[in-house]
């Protein structure tokens, strides 16, 4: 018989609906029941104390959940997975004596395996190896798709945490000869969390839960959760730091080029071509790097204020000799994500530069152009002073020969008059027709003149 499969559907709490005629509301919105059961999407695990949590984190880029599916389904008894278990993003695997928790997050996927601790890994044992105890191959673990970020042994045993100095040196004990950072958790102090941060050569950090024997099922879900997901959260939110040492002798040449082009700007020693060209060139790569690592910026602060919150809810109290794992993780993260975020804050200002001087070089090539537009208009105005005064002339010209020709004109037709018999002088008549002619001609061009500009 095939292990039960657990829905994260089943774990919901049920509502009842009422028939639609006892309906006292509206219609529900299409993604009410969704936003409803989302506080409801990743319940904690029950975990029965003495226990061991493997615990896996994959970047899921390029990982389809198809894959994973396939994957889940090479354990013992899930041949017959459905790929649609696998929609709402949890699922909750129950095998032999052990279970499987599958979570698929924006950028990475994570697996809990959690089994029972083996007798030789129990509080008092010195640095116990946990690989040969697994219940699952390491095969599977090796064939987990994706790109591991997190990986972390949990071991949650009983303990007595009134005897705080025998306990915490066999806390020390477990760890080897590593040092260890612990944490009493609660406000009523109800149990001790206590780790190295040391990645092993089998690739798993280890974490040590100590909890009295009364604890409970779901607060032991909820404690190994909070503490999972903060060391997750960390790492995650410590990849924005490789991007900003990346960046910064970009920005740092970037920087120096500005001030260079700003100087050349206000002393004018050289080209505006040249200058459009230089800030084009930078403006284009800092905004490839701005489009680029923008995300990752903000996705660092998202997790750093994750961080921050899984600390919170963990109310860390300090165990006499020890670091909180808060201030250990706190004093070595802070300063990443101040050079993140200082980072992010020099390339958004090192962008608002470019903008600014690319707006006072075009300022400028505006000014010249207007200036050189100006001096065009005058060109143009003078030229067409000039082009007025010649066809004045022109035009008196013009009035001077179509008088010749009429006066010509008249001067035949006197001639043909005097040659039919009629007792005239044509070039008396024509000399004294003259003034006559040009007033006449002039009157009807002034008249043309005056129709033309009516009509513009």
């Amino acid at each position: 018989m095939n292990p039960p499969l657990i829905h994260p559907s089943a774990l919901l709490p049920s509502s009842p609906s009422a028939p639609p005629a006892l309906r006292l509301l509206p219609d529900d919105d299409a993604q009410r029941a969704m936003l409803h059961n989302e506080v409801h999407a990743r319940p904690p695990a029950r975990i029965r104390l003495p226990a061991l949590v493997v615990y896996v984190a994959v970047f899921n880029d390029g990982v389809t959940r198809e894959q994973e599916c396939a994957h889940l389904r090479l354990l013992p008894g899930q041949q017959a997975l459905a790929l649609e278990s696998l929609h709402g993003n949890f699922l909750r695997l129950r095998g032999e004596g052990y279970t499987v928790k599958w979570e698929r997050h924006t950028e990475f996927s994570r697996y809990a395996i959690v089994q029972p601790l083996p007798a030789h890994a129990q509080l008092g044992a010195c640095d116990p190896e946990l690989m040969s105890s697994l219940v699952l191959t390491p095969e599977w673990l090796r064939g987990i798709p994706g790109r591991t970020i997190a990986a972390i042994k949990l071991a949650m045993v009983h303990g007595d945490l009134t005897t705080v100095d025998a306990t915490l040196a066999q806390a020390r004990a477990w760890f080897g000869e590593h040092p260890v950072v612990a944490s009493v958790m609660g406000n009523a102090g109800h149990s001790w969390a206590v780790t190295d941060f040391m990645l092993r050569p089998s690739g798993f950090e280890r974490m040590l839960v100590i909890a009295p024997p009364d604890t409970t099922q779901t607060r032991a879900g909820r404690i190994s959760q909070r503490l999972l997901e903060l060391e997750t959260y960390r790492l995650m939110a410590l990849r924005g730091l490789p991007v900003a040492k990346q960046l910064g002798p970009m920005l740092t040449e970037a920087d120096g080029a500005l001030a260079d082009i700003t100087a050349q700007l206000e002393n004018k020693s050289a080209s505006d071509q040249d200058l459009l060209d230089t800030l084009v060139s930078m403006a284009a790569r800092v905004e490839r790097a701005t489009a680029e690592h923008v995300y990752r910026f903000s996705a660092t602060r998202a997790y750093d204020t994750l961080v921050g919150q899984r600390i919170t809810e963990l109310r860390e109290q300090a165990i006499p000799g020890t670091q909180t794992l808060g201030e250990f993780m706190q004093r070595r993260l802070s300063p990443a994500m101040a050079t993140v975020a200082a980072t992010a804050q020099r390339l958004a200002s090192l962008s608002e530069r470019v903008s600014r001087t690319s707006a006072l070089l075009r300022t400028r090539v505006d000014i010249a152009t207007e200036v050189q537009n100006q001096q065009l208009l005058e060109k143009l105005t003078r030229g067409q002073e000039l082009q007025l005064r010649l066809q004045s002339t022109v035009e008196g010209l013009s009035i001077a020969a179509i008088s010749y020709y009429v006066v010509s004109l008249l001067l035949y037709g006197g001639k043909a008059l005097k040659g039919a018999g009629v007792p005239i002088n044509p070039e008396t008549a024509a000399g004294a027709l003259i003034p006559l002619v040009l007033w006449a001609v002039w009157r009807t061009t002034r008249r043309i003149h005056k129709k033309l500009h009516a009509g513009n």
